[in-house]
């Protein structure tokens, strides 16, 4: 079994949920008492969430690229960033390490194509929808339309998942605004939902809407442990 370097943190919420699933696959996979080799270096989210709003990517790329080089040093063979958002950094990661980069946007468009769905809607921060650094390898390598919400649904989704799903916030009220973003999308001829923020799962559990949703951490997970016992 290969070691799985993840960089956690961004946020903690969402990367329990990353270290549960990957002990969870492993095991589902081996039997006994068998559990996934990890290790793990988490950051603190704060310091990353003040320059993603100053616009400065490149301070989060090098220390993005610092924390990945921790974990190949250590002896990772495969190096897992737990975030959608930061993803926008993976050159730096990838130019600082030697061992593969596992992007989730790759593992996702996978994960979609093997579902057959060709126009997609994603929901995440304003980052993730706007720039391509992420729709872009959904449409260039796996020809998916991508379909996101309106301007003030971005603002919203922003606004909640910086104001209380990294806080462990997790509303009611805040559930069903996200299924009315999504019906919205339904509207438009979306076959499927791309749930683009690590925590967005925590707060929309399949069973709360009626098209495919597509978990951004338990694809990134089950992708992980696919390298790492193959």
């Amino acid at each position: 079994m290969k070691t799985i370097g993840l960089i956690g943190g961004m946020s903690w919420q969402s990367s329990k949920f990353y270290y549960e699933y990957l002990n969870r696959l492993v095991a589902e996979q081996l039997g006994g008492s068998h559990s996934a080799k990890i290790l793990m270096s988490s950051v603190d989210f704060s310091g990353i969430e003040k320059l993603s709003f100053e616009d400065n990517w490149e301070a989060i790329g090098e220390q993005m690229a610092v924390e990945a080089k921790k974990l190949q040093n250590a002896g990772a063979d495969i190096v897992v960033l737990g975030t959608n958002t930061i993803h926008l950094v993976a050159p730096y990661i990838e130019k600082a390490i030697t061992v593969p980069f596992l992007h989730i946007a790759r593992a996702t468009g996978n994960a979609i194509a093997a579902k057959g769905v060709k126009r997609v809607g994603l929901l995440g921060t304003r980052f993730t929808m706007e720039k391509d650094f992420y729709t872009g390898i959904l449409q260039d390598e796996f020809d998916l339309e991508v379909v996101v919400p309106n301007a003030t649904e971005r603002d919203y989704l922003q606004e909640l998942i910086y104001n209380e799903l990294v806080k462990g916030e997790f509303s009611t009220a805040a559930r069903e605004q996200c299924v009315r973003i999504i019906q919205k999308l339904q509207e438009q001829g979306i076959e499927g939902v791309i749930l683009g923020c690590t925590e967005l799962p925590i707060l929309i559990p399949d069973s709360a809407v009626t098209l495919p949703t597509f978990d951004t951490t338990m694809i990134h997970s089950k992708a992980a442990v696919d390298f790492a016992l193959n």
